[in-house]
């Protein structure tokens, strides 16, 4: 089938949705045949009529399957069909728009210029969009191991911490010989595993520091990585983060159909049957 055929049929599906939507009952046509008053016939290619309250109404919609604006000498020509019919408004559709001199035009005459088509632009089908501003408190916990257990233990801490300080991308912030240590319990303990410490109460007495370290001797906490580790320090880094989310609900996926009014900017989405 043609391209601009296909279009013009495009089109008439879609109002024929949107008067069924709005409780119209009529059918919309494709290429219709209308003599004006002049005897000349025109050829409209898409057309419905339909009464409210004994009052009729006749729209005829051209439509331009362009790749480019529409310039005003287009929108000229369909004025004088419309002016050598009777009582027929008039709608004309294209898929990129309308040049500024198109629009004056179409507007003091009052004819409606509409862009249809399919969804072919990232911001076509958004719906709606909002943007947060979030204050975030970040608290580091960190831990510098004991040196002597270390070797004796064979820990590549240095390796795991350089891993860690990767994937944070925080690692400037923790010193030389700080680490992140996931810990499966909340006692700091010593070696006959008496509690000397939680993890908790720490943390809180440091919050409202920027940094604070606690110094221990002959002190444990409960690893996931390595088990039982034997701590010499641990350091809390408080910081804050402001961070601005752009947040869209997008429904590109489930749109079949675009349809905006050039002069005003209002869109109506068509979505897919299910």
């Amino acid at each position: 089938m043609n391209q601009n055929i296909e279009y013009e049929k495009f089109t008439q599906k879609i109002y024929q949705e949107l008067i069924n939507a709005r409780g119209i009952s009529t059918s919309v046509k494709h290429d219709v045949k209308l003599i004006g008053r002049s005897g000349q016939k025109h050829q409209i290619d898409v057309y419905w009529e339909y009464s409210i309250n004994g009052i009729q109404h006749k729209v005829a919609i051209e439509c331009k399957n362009y790749k480019k604006e529409i310039p005003i000498g287009k929108v000229r020509v369909f004025y004088g069909i419309l002016s050598d019919l009777t009582d027929v408004s008039g709608i004309m559709i294209t898929k990129v728009g309308y040049q500024k001199g198109a629009k004056k035009y179409a507007d003091y005459y009052r004819i409606n210029l509409k862009e249809l088509r399919t969804p072919c632009q990232d911001d076509d089908c958004r719906i709606a969009e909002t943007r947060l501003d979030l204050n975030i408190s970040l608290t580091q916990q960190l831990f510098s191991l004991d040196a002597d257990w270390v070797k004796e233990n064979n820990i590549d801490w240095l390796s795991y911490r350089n891993f860690s300080a990767h994937l944070s991308g925080r690692g400037n912030e923790w010193g030389e010989k700080y680490l992140p240590l996931e810990t499966i319990e909340n006692n700091v303990f010593d070696e006959q595993g008496k509690v000397v410490a939680t993890l908790d109460k720490l943390a809180e007495e440091a919050i409202q520091q920027t940094e604070r370290i606690f110094e221990f001797k002959d002190v444990y906490v409960n690893t996931r990585n390595w088990g039982k580790v034997k701590i010499k320090s641990l350091k809390y880094v408080n910081s804050e983060m402001h961070e601005q989310k752009l947040i869209t609900l997008d429904a590109q996926n489930i749109t079949k159909a675009i349809l905006k009014d050039a002069l005003s900017g209002e869109i109506i989405l068509f979505f897919k049957e299910k």
